[in-house]
Parts: structure tokens; C-alpha cells; sequence
């Protein structure tokens, strides 16, 4: 399957990948391994979703910013290896979510990053996960998504 066509198909167009907030590099190589820093909810360089999951955030709204997270993994992706067609497979997500204490619906939400990685990449997107509630993410984020794939 060729990456870029299916990026066309399912009508999504890669932004440039977001900077780094602070000190650290937005993704790693290790032989056939990519690490990608942890992606915010951003487009055009704005935060998208703030707050708390059960708190000012619904799950639908959760969803669509892990959406948006999973989709700056893919543009770290393709600005690390140059071609998405060299990804041998998505390895895994994790991603976290800030909720209040009592929300346990971590799951559904990490669906949205999940859901994108397996549409853009295929067999080659089924991967591990986890998806963690916590206190807060950096600047109110309400998700963050990090991620590693192998290289072919």
C-alpha cells in the first residue's frame, strides 16, 4: 500500500510537524526504530483541545484530539524517515489523557489515535497501547500521543 495515496484517500493532509515545546527533540532513531515525542493537539500551531476529560471535555471531543495528536505522530513520522512507505509497522501508542480522577472511559478515547494509525498504515497499524488518565498535560492539553514504529 502506498502511504501518500492513502493519506489522499482518507483526505488528510499532513501539517508541518509542531515543534517542540522545551528541551528535547522531536523524535529518535535506533536502528530500525523511530521514536516520536509526545504530540499535542495542535493545528497551525494551536492547541485544539483543553482541559480535562469528564470535566469540560467529552469523549467525542477526547476522540477527535487523539485523532489530531495521531496525525503530528504521522508528520514526526514522515519528517524522521522521509518516505512513509519505509514504515515497517506501528509498534506502539501510547497516550495519555487528562481526566478527572473518577473518569475511566481512557480507552474509547485513545480509540481516536489508534483508529487513524490502523486507517493510514493498514495491517502494518496494528499496534500495542496504552492509554493512561492524568492530573494535566502540558499547556491544558487534554491528550498526547507518543508512538514508535520500525522501520523496513
Amino acid at each position: 500500500m502506498d502511504i501518500e495515496a492513502r493519506l489522499r484517500e482518507l483526505d488528510i493532509t499532513l501539517p508541518a510537524p509542531p515543534t517542540p515545546v522545551a528541551a528535547y527533540v522531536p523524535f529518535t532513531i535506533s536502528g530500525k526504530l523511530v521514536h516520536i515525542a509526545g504530540q499535542l493537539p495542535l493545528a497551525d500551531g494551536v492547541l485544539t483541545c483543553k482541559g480535562r476529560l469528564d470535566g469540560n471535555i467529552t469523549v467525542e471531543d477526547g476522540q477527535a484530539a487523539a485523532r489530531l495528536c495521531a496525525i503530528n505522530v504521522v508528520a514526526q513520522l514522515k519528517a524522521a524517515c522521509g518516505d512513509l512507505n519505509s514504515v515497517a509497522r506501528c509498534l506502539k501508542l501510547n497516550v495519555f489523557i487528562a481526566a478527572t480522577a473518577d473518569f475511566t472511559r481512557q480507552p474509547e478515547v485513545a480509540n481516536g489515535a489508534s483508529e487513524l494509525i490502523g486507517a493510514v498504515f493498514g495491517e502494518a497499524g496494528k499496534h500495542a497501547r496504552s492509554s493512561v488518565g492524568v492530573a494535566s498535560l502540558p499547556r491544558g492539553a487534554a491528550v498526547e500521543v507518543d508512538a514508535m514504529f520500525e522501520l523496513k
